[in-house]
């Protein structure tokens, strides 16, 4: 029963992914652009967290707050340069 729940939601996931990539590739601003990468991010830590359920190891959540971190840091880091045209001031 569990394992038929992961094999879903790894399936919903990955085709999240999928149309999150397509928005990356096809988005008419800039804007859209961003937040397509940051929800690729969000879906690659949801797979990695689900890919640690599933293999019952600890190792996956630990890599998952690292991505987290470094994905928020570099969509603060694009907007900003979007935006102002620097990013350190």
């Amino acid at each position: 029963m569990t394992e038929a729940a992961l094999y879903i939601a790894i399936g919903a996931v990955g085709l999240a992914q999928l149309l999150a990539m397509v928005r990356l590739l096809r988005g008419p601003h800039v804007g859209d652009r961003i937040l397509a990468l940051d929800t690729i991010v969000i879906n690659a830590i949801g797979l990695i967290i689900l890919s640690g359920i599933f293999w019952g190891t600890q190792i996956y959540f630990e890599s998952a707050m690292i991505i987290a971190m470094l994905g928020f840091v570099s969509t603060v880091a694009l907007c900003r340069f979007v935006l102002r045209g620097d990013i350190i001031e």
